[in-house]
């Protein structure tokens, strides 16, 4: 089998899969588990082999037309490089390891069969962005991701969390997306094709007319697909949908799209200085302030939102200085434990019954009722607080080498100034990652208090799954090795000076966090039950664990909330409470979009009722008036019709006596 006709099969099988699960989940249930679990398998190994046979070599290129447009064409086209390859792959680990975990983490939810169909159809259509060559079809999955998104979060749909998740990931992404076809067009009637290929051999020829504004319309959808700054706000509260999504969506799919598209298309945008620092720009006020607000959050789903955001500041922070290798890199190092960090957070939560850190610190022993969690979630927080030898130091630390030889001139693929603003920012969100990542392993696996609750060990089915992903968190950084030609031959070897500078600073975030947490937990403060939401700060964190686990006993008969025992709260002091809400940013949203839109939805709602409708109501009045008045002329009375044909007779013959007399 061709190597083309395997690349095909890669989405494909996925999408059958999805298909034959929406319409045999109901009639045939016993096949649901299967049919979730295979199809991505079998997409995974076929991914496995298109990457040996590509090995980074030249990229394979296939294409066939769907239909003549006239204009444009708009083809079907296949372009795997090594990029791609390894995408591909990481897309296949992921989805295999969350729909295998989803069959022990969802087996009593009565609606599993419609989620892992969507589940499969999310991995089809990222899989498409993948491999596809044409800039229309990449579009088509694109869109795909964004509804799946949409029916994922809200999951749990009887919950107003949910649905109001639900609705704003869809609505703020589709804010991005408006610009960004439009992007897409531009770029096309540019290059005369939507051929990737063809776009890029235009951007090298010089052919492209209006560089920076077709960057900035691109970078529009990319901020929200990718949940940069300023459309970063969905990701937090798409935390409601179930924990098994939110590892694909902040792993392998939908914020992993936007950082691949500006990857593939780099020249693209590298033919806009403006760009490059806009996008620095976006991806240094990414990186610190989701870093800040991590420290803040008490729901423990929230916080790794947060970690998502500011890795794929990161990410955008090494296309913004022209380095797409040490982008994919992290890209792929992040997605491997990343993924890990939410399945043992699900992990945490069936066994607490809560996402509240806050909760999990008044549990003693609570690492004692799932090890597996606990030591491969330690790993996972080892890799994103970037400590050596585990696999985010080295993605990582290719990302802020990549800064620094642009911030000091080394190289010109991206202006200086970009340079520096990855360089200062990536440093600074080396310590409060490693500050906030501390932070969430001693509260949720270190508190002081009730013996925490024993609700026997989880399925295997979702504890092996995190010893899978724990090998790639520990080794995938070593991959700069061996790997070379897939990342543009590009060497991932870490830079001496930023390496020694950025592992200091990492350090001394964990050494203040453990500091500040010793120094506060004798200060823990204990509420009555109730008392949660009175609280100012207090999180709701609690609607997944009500929704998938509320056969779990409550913890204890108080509640605890989150108070000055929190290191974060001690750390960030004054900030702390405007960190804890995302800078209000949302509020800022609220005042300059949803107002003025309420306002004019109120305008046009009284035009139509108090002006359009009145005119309305006077055209069917007016033929009410003369029906009325003719229906009272016509009486059936004979002698009310004599009497007027006589006095109509009399007038005449007086008028025409008057006009004969006046002639």
């Amino acid at each position: 089998m061709t190597t083309t006709t395997l690349a095909v099969l890669v989405p494909l099988l996925p999408f059958l899969g999805a298909a034959a699960g929406l319409l045999l989940g109901r009639t045939s249930p016993g096949f649901v588990r299967p049919l979730a679990v295979l199809p991505p398998l079998a997409s995974l190994v076929l991914a496995v082999t298109v990457a040996v046979r590509q090995g980074g070599g030249q990229a394979i290129d296939a294409h066939t037309e769907l239909t003549p447009t006239g204009s444009v064409p708009i083809e079907l086209a296949l372009h795997i490089d090594g990029f791609a390859a390894l995408v591909a792959v990481l897309v296949g680990v992921v989805a295999t390891c969350v729909q295998i975990y989803s069959t022990g983490y969802l087996r009593d939810d009565p609606r599993y069969p419609s989620y892992a169909a969507l589940v499969s159809l999310f991995t089809s259509a990222m899989l498409l962005v993948v491999y596809s060559g044409d800039l229309m079809v990449l579009l088509v999955g694109w869109e795909i991701m964004g509804i799946c998104s949409y029916f994922l979060v809200g999951h749990y749909w009887e919950t107003p969390e949910a649905r109001a998740a639900s609705l704003k990931a869809f609505l703020v992404t589709k804010l991005g997306d408006v610009p960004f076809l439009i992007g897409l067009f531009a770029l096309a009637t540019d290059a005369g094709s939507f051929r990737i290929t063809s776009v890029l051999g235009t951007v090298a020829s010089g052919g492209l007319h209006h560089p920076t504004l077709v960057a900035l319309l691109l970078l529009a959808g990319v901020a929200g697909k990718s949940a940069l700054f300023p459309l970063h706000t969905w990701l937090p509260d798409a935390m409601a949908g179930p924990t098994p999504v939110s590892a694909l969506i902040h792993a392998a799919t939908m914020v992993a799209a936007g950082i691949y598209f500006v990857a593939r298309l780099l020249p693209v945008f590298q033919a806009s200085s403006a760009a490059m620092v806009v996008l620095a720009v976006m991806a240094g006020v990414t990186m610190a302030g989701s870093g800040l607000a991590a420290l803040a959050q008490d729901d423990i789903k929230r916080v790794l939102a947060y970690s998502t955001i500011g890795q794929l500041g990161y990410m955008a922070g090494a296309l913004a200085v022209g380095d797409r290798g040490a982008a994919v890199f992290h890209l792929l190092a992040h997605g491997a434990f990343k993924a890990l960090l939410f399945l043992a957070a699900g992990v945490v939560i069936h066994a607490s019954g809560t996402n509240s850190l806050a909760v999990m610190s008044r549990m003693k022993g609570l690492r004692n009722r799932v090890p597996d969690a606990y030591w491969t979630m330690t790993v996972a927080l080892l890799a994103l607080a970037a400590i050596p030898p585990f696999s985010g130091f080295f993605s990582k630390e290719a990302v802020l080498g990549a800064a620094e030889h642009v911030a000091t001139g080394h190289t010109e693929q991206a202006p200086g100034a970009a340079g520096w603003i990855v360089l200062i920012t990536g440093m600074v969100t080396a310590v409060l990652t490693a500050a906030y990542a501390t932070r969430l392993w001693l509260l949720a696996f270190h508190g002081q208090g009730t013996e925490a609750p024993d609700h026997g060990r989880q399925p295997v089915t979702m504890t092996a799954v995190l010893w899978v992903l724990a090998v790639p968190s520990l080794a995938f950084g070593l991959a700069y090795g061996p790997l070379p030609d897939w990342f543009d031959g590009r060497d991932l070897t870490p830079v001496l000076t930023t390496s020694v500078l950025g592992t200091g600073l990492a350090l001394v975030g964990v050494v203040i966090t453990y500091g500040a947490w010793r120094h506060t937990t004798a200060m823990a403060l204990c509420v009555p039950l109730g008392a949660v939401a009175a609280h100012p700060d207090a999180d709701a964190g609690l609607v997944e664990a009500e929704a998938i686990a509320s056969h779990e006993p409550a913890f204890g008969d108080v509640a605890y909330v989150p108070d000055p025992a929190d290191p974060g709260r001690l750390l960030l002091g004054p900030l702390h409470r405007h960190a804890a809400v995302g800078f209000h940013l949302d509020a800022v949203y609220h005042a300059l979009f949803v107002r003025p839109v309420q306002a004019g939805a109120q305008l046009v709602r009284f035009l139509d009722r108090e002006v359009v409708d009145t005119y309305v109501r006077g055209a069917g009045a007016l033929p009410r008036w003369l029906g009325a008045a003719v229906r009272r002329a016509q009486t059936g009375n004979v002698q009310t019709y004599v009497s007027a044909l006589l006095a109509g007779t009399v007038v005449l013959v007086v008028a025409a006596v008057l006009v004969a007399t006046g002639a």
